[in-house]
């Protein structure tokens, strides 16, 4: 299983999970030791075709460090931290976090956009 390591000192990722708002992104960073990349990459895909199943969730990306880094980030975007709580907390998802392989470690954290004027746009507000 994957151990979860906290990006954040001052606040958890499950801490994260309590505060219902949304839209959200989930930035999970993925510490992989050498030579167990093919099997987290397996145990990501399991993780992903069930979270892609579930209620609230809009998409996901992974991505891979270069230059034979074995950092892996995942980018996931949901309807709402409520959302992703249950489907985190479903005992199929954490039956599935255990195919990880030993030394894996997650660091996941919740973040919504943030309005820059003349750069980005922040979270959808109602309009009126």
């Amino acid at each position: 299983m994957a151990q979860l390591v906290q990006l954040d000192k001052e606040i958890s990722f499950l801490d994260q999970l309590k505060v219902d708002v949304g839209p959200i992104v989930l930035i999970n960073v993925f510490q992989v030791p050498e030579g167990k990349a093919e099997a987290t990459l397996a145990a990501w895909t399991e993780d992903a075709d069930y979270m892609k199943r579930q209620p609230g969730f809009i998409s996901t990306q992974l991505h891979r460090g270069i230059g034979g880094s074995n950092m892996f980030i995942n980018h996931a975007v949901w309807e709402s931290s409520a959302a992703l709580r249950d489907a985190f907390m479903d005992e199929e998802f954490q039956r599935l976090r255990g195919a990880y392989p030993e030394g894996v470690t997650a660091s996941p954290h919740v973040f919504q956009t943030v309005e820059v004027p003349g750069i980005c746009l922040g979270e959808m507000k109602p309009l009126g």
